[in-house]
């Protein structure tokens, strides 16, 4: 995991466009994701077009039905008013049903867009981000916030656009009317604009909270449920359980903050809007009383009144929305903005059939600018099928050199050669579909097992995935399970031991054939049974490939060609078991401890 300082910009706490209630940049990043629906939306917008002229015309029939039919008794003419409204009606209902199924369609398409970018661009980053980000984080990024943003562009600003043309409509309509009554119904616009004005101070700080905290909850949610075997074995349940009550209390405050922000907003508009209407009928009743205007004329203020402040109140919650999705814009954009630290080369070509020489040359390594180097130039060479193994105390550096052998990080100094050819010059995928790797946490994938072992060769048959198989030792316990190859393996692997699942992993390298072979402590923690079939299976993969092992135990690398021991991120000594015994230095010490833990 990376510092306090990483953490902090992890939750969205530290951000660019603080105190800003809208933010250009963002927006129009964002807005660009709306152009390959232009015409779906151009037809949106006349619908909404279309929706906003049923609106306005509603209150104007009412006002000439009751103004000349009405009034003047004239039954034919109402008639013929009925069927007009009820047209109006039925257009409003279409055009706006229209419009609310297209804006549907687009933004689930700018939601799966966005989303598969995100998820893009992360399989993309090395593994050092990974590394020092919390997973449940990013899946809030990936989930929540993308679900806020594509509210506000496949829906929010064809809301604004119908709301301010009602608005401005209304206006002009009463203001033809009669002005003076127009005039005296806007008299709480001043109270409106404080009100929102107030709102809006506050909004942006309590939404971006609510950003922040919901990402807290899901990345603590996460990282529990990853480790509840540890939690459960060290019988911590109950320090979990407070934990998470935190956080998830913090993010109930921040919600209840922000919507404490709308739940007194909103009545207020409310308040204003039955003033308004209060002004209306008292003033609008004195004109009518006075025969100064028509009753047709204070029904269709009264309408459009109400109607006034209904857009005002869509505004509002569009403002909330638009809040939300300026911090979680930020949050997706500076995920999206995050260097590739790993990346091909301009120009870069496909790397040549691997033979199998691997050359270090002062190659130094740091995770960041800032902190320690890991490696210290390193050097040294591995010539085609040795099998060269890699020791030293926990931190020495191990893992990180054989992931610079398949280009997972970036050499900070110094160069990775394979066959002569420098691994920055040639694609990662082109490198890596020749390298094979049996890690120590020997992760499966949903789904079944012959599903998991052809993962990196997928058209491969069932009859190449059974040799991969047997050649791993793993063909006989898997046909012994009720399914057999169809088998299908639990999350985190729980229907399958430890031994089972590395024998799988290692069939999955048997079956891509690689022409280097990392093994990073591949028999750690396996029983003694296990072992035996492990090594066994290892010794048919390692036929004729170049070999990079990293062992704890030293047992299981005595008969390695070369011996690496790496210490302080330097390699110290390097040699055969039986000359680094002879030279009595690091190795031998560390193979005398062990020899005497291990014969205890």
């Amino acid at each position: 995991m990376g510092g306090p300082g990483q953490m902090l910009d992890q939750f969205g706490a530290v951000g660019d466009h603080r105190g800003q209630a809208f933010d250009w940049q963002i927006a129009s990043r964002l807005i660009v994701y709306l152009r390959p629906y232009l015409r779906e939306l151009g037809a949106a917008f006349v619908l909404m077009l279309a929706a906003t002229g049923f609106t306005l015309l509603i209150p104007y029939l009412l006002k000439v039905a009751i103004d000349q039919y009405i009034g003047g008794q004239n039954a034919p003419g109402l008639l013929r008013m009925v069927v007009f409204t009820g047209a109006a009606y039925l257009g409003l209902y279409l055009s706006s049903a229209g419009q609310t199924y297209i804006l549907a369609r687009v933004g689930q398409r700018v939601l799966g867009n966005l989303r598969a970018q995100l998820f893009r661009h992360l399989n993309r980053l090395s593994l050092s981000y990974h590394d020092t980000h919390i997973v449940g984080v990013t899946v809030s990024r990936v989930m929540n916030d993308v679900a806020v943003i594509n509210e506000l562009l496949s829906q929010g600003w064809i809301t604004f656009i119908g709301d301010a043309f009602i608005l401005i409509g209304i206006v002009v309509i009463m203001l033809s009317m009669d002005a003076r009554l127009a005039l005296l119904s806007f008299l709480v616009l001043p109270l409106m604009v404080l009100a929102t004005y107030l709102f809006a101070r506050r909004a942006q700080a309590a939404f971006r909270e609510t950003r922040t905290s919901v990402a807290r909850v899901v990345g603590n949610l996460a990282e529990d449920i990853s480790g509840m075997r540890v939690i459960q074995a060290f019988a911590q349940e109950d320090a979990t359980q407070e934990r998470f009550r935190e956080v998830n209390e913090a993010n109930r405050d921040a919600n209840i903050n922000a919507m404490s922000l709308s739940f007194i907003y909103m009545p207020t508009i409310e308040f204003l809007s039955m003033l308004a209407t209060a002004v209306v009928l008292w003033f609008g009743g004195q004109a009518v009383t006075g025969q100064e205007i028509t009753l047709g004329v204070l029904v269709a203020f009264l309408s459009y009144v109400s109607r006034f402040f209904q857009p005002i109140q869509e505004l509002s919650r569009l403002y909330t929305t638009m809040q939300s999705a300026m911090a979680g814009g930020e949050q997706v954009l500076k995920l999206l903005d995050t260097p590739l630290e790993v990346d091909d080369a301009p120009g870069a070509g496909d790397m040549p059939p691997i033979r199998g020489e691997i050359e270090f040359d002062r190659v130094s390594f740091r995770y960041r600018p800032e902190t320690p180097e890991v490696l210290r130039e390193v050097s040294f060479h591995i010539l085609p099928g040795q099998r060269a193994a890699l020791v030293g105390p926990t931190g020495a550096g191990k893992t990180t050199i054989a992931n610079l052998v398949a280009r997972f990080y970036e050499a900070s100094a110094g160069a990775v050669r394979i066959d002569g050819v420098d691994v920055r010059s040639v694609k990662q995928q082109s490198l890596r579909r020749q390298v094979g790797i049996v890690p120590q946490d020997s992760f499966l994938f949903a789904g079944t097992i012959a599903e998991n072992i052809r993962f990196g060769c997928p058209e491969a048959t069932d009859a190449r995935v059974e040799e991969a198989a047997r050649m791993a030792n793993a063909h006989e316990f898997i046909t012994a399970l009720p399914d057999g190859y169809a088998t299908r393996v639990l999350e985190n692997a729980a229907n399958l031991s430890v031994g089972q699942r590395q024998l799988i992993c290692i069939a999955r390298a048997v079956l891509v054939n690689p022409r280097i072979l990392i093994l990073d402590e591949a028999t750690a923690n396996i029983d003694t049974v296990s072992e035996a079939l492990i090594q066994q299976a290892l010794g048919r993969l390692l036929e004729g490939r170049t070999a990079v092992i990293i062992a704890h135990r030293l047992s299981t690398i005595q008969n390695a060609d070369v011996i690496f021991v790496v210490e302080g991120g330097r390699i110290v000594e390097q040699g055969s078991h039986e000359e680094l015994l002879a030279l009595g230095g690091v190795y031998r010490n560390l193979y005398e401890k062990q020899f005497k833990i291990e014969t205890v």
